[in-house]
């Protein structure tokens, strides 16, 4: 996407709505001339022409650009209702931003544009949306809903979710997994950004990732994480101070003496997270913070497109 540049103008969070838009409005223009050309219309709301139908709403804008017809979509009812859940714990605002940095090159940051761009895409779709937050309290609740009020609503939420405070937070997933499930009721498409990072039993914690698939929702678990560092540990071979940003715990070490044994653990606990997603037939989605936003949209274009 040529959208580079607006992106390091636009490095506030008071502009989520309006980046969001740029991240979207820059992947429809790119799938016109892609593979996913035929899932493109949906996204900006165009339905392809077919012969004999009027063509009082052509797209003739779209026609000189695409070479191809389309007729504009004017109301119609909601046909996808989806939950954003977002896990706010402490590891999530992980690494520490510096000044210089963009708010979403943090797992928390990127989150929670990735949250705006899905929502932007909704929203032209006139789909539903809902929004769950959870740390070591179930933050926040809001059912779906397509209201254009709704939608400000719940930006407003990712902004502040942004602005709060840093300070030493668990991650109780497993008990507000289970409350989120429970709260949704009509069939949707549930989608979870987290970094799986908890103390927590993991067959427990897999238990609630099923629960989330009761009365026939799809799931989609986006793993975040920092690939630099929480995956490759890679760091110069300084002596370094580790702290758990949910425990407060503390070790120092050579980042050179652990990383072959750091790197083998982590690479077989994403590999167990992966085959248990797809043993419960839940979507899994690793995402690094340093990726753009395609992953995030093609995956959810792919899997709409499943959800009948």
């Amino acid at each position: 996407m040529k959208i580079d540049n607006q992106i390091a103008k636009i490095s506030s969070f008071q502009h989520l709505e309006l980046l969001a838009n740029q991240i979207v409005e820059g992947f429809i223009s790119g799938m016109h001339k892609s593979p996913f050309h035929g899932f493109s219309a949906e996204f900006a709301e165009h339905k392809v022409y077919n012969s004999g139908e009027s063509t009082k709403h052509i797209d003739w804008k779209l026609f000189a650009k695409t070479d191809r017809l389309y007729t504009k979509r004017f109301e119609e009812e909601t046909n996808l209702r989806c939950h954003l859940i977002l896990d706010n714990s402490s590891s999530m605002h992980y690494p520490k931003l510096e000044g210089d940095q963009l708010f979403f090159e943090n797992k928390i940051g990127f989150s929670v544009l990735a949250s705006a761009v899905l929502m932007n895409l909704l929203k032209k779709q006139r789909d539903a949306v809902g929004l769950s937050i959870y740390s070591d309290t179930y933050e926040y609740y809001a059912p779906e809903k397509g209201s254009e009020r709704h939608h400000r609503m719940l930006l407003n939420v990712l902004e502040q979710t942004l602005q709060s405070p840093k300070e030493s937070k668990n991650t109780d997933t497993i008990t507000f997994l289970h409350q989120i499930a429970e709260n949704i009721h009509r069939r949707s498409m549930v989608i979870l950004f987290t970094d799986m990072f908890q103390g927590e039993d993991d067959e427990r914690l897999f238990k609630a990732l099923q629960h989330l698939k009761h009365n026939k929702h799809k799931v989609v678990l986006f793993h975040v994480i920092d690939k630099k560092t929480e995956f490759r540990f890679d760091f110069d071979n300084a002596p370094r101070k580790f702290i758990d940003l949910e425990t407060g715990e503390q070790i120092n070490l050579f980042a050179e003496n652990v990383k072959n044994d750091y790197e083998k653990l982590v690479s077989d606990y994403f590999a167990k997270v992966a085959n248990t997603c797809s043993q419960y037939k839940i979507k899994y989605v690793p995402v690094s913070v340093d990726e753009k936003f395609e992953k995030i949209m093609t995956t959810y274009l792919v899997e709409k497109q499943k959800f009948g």
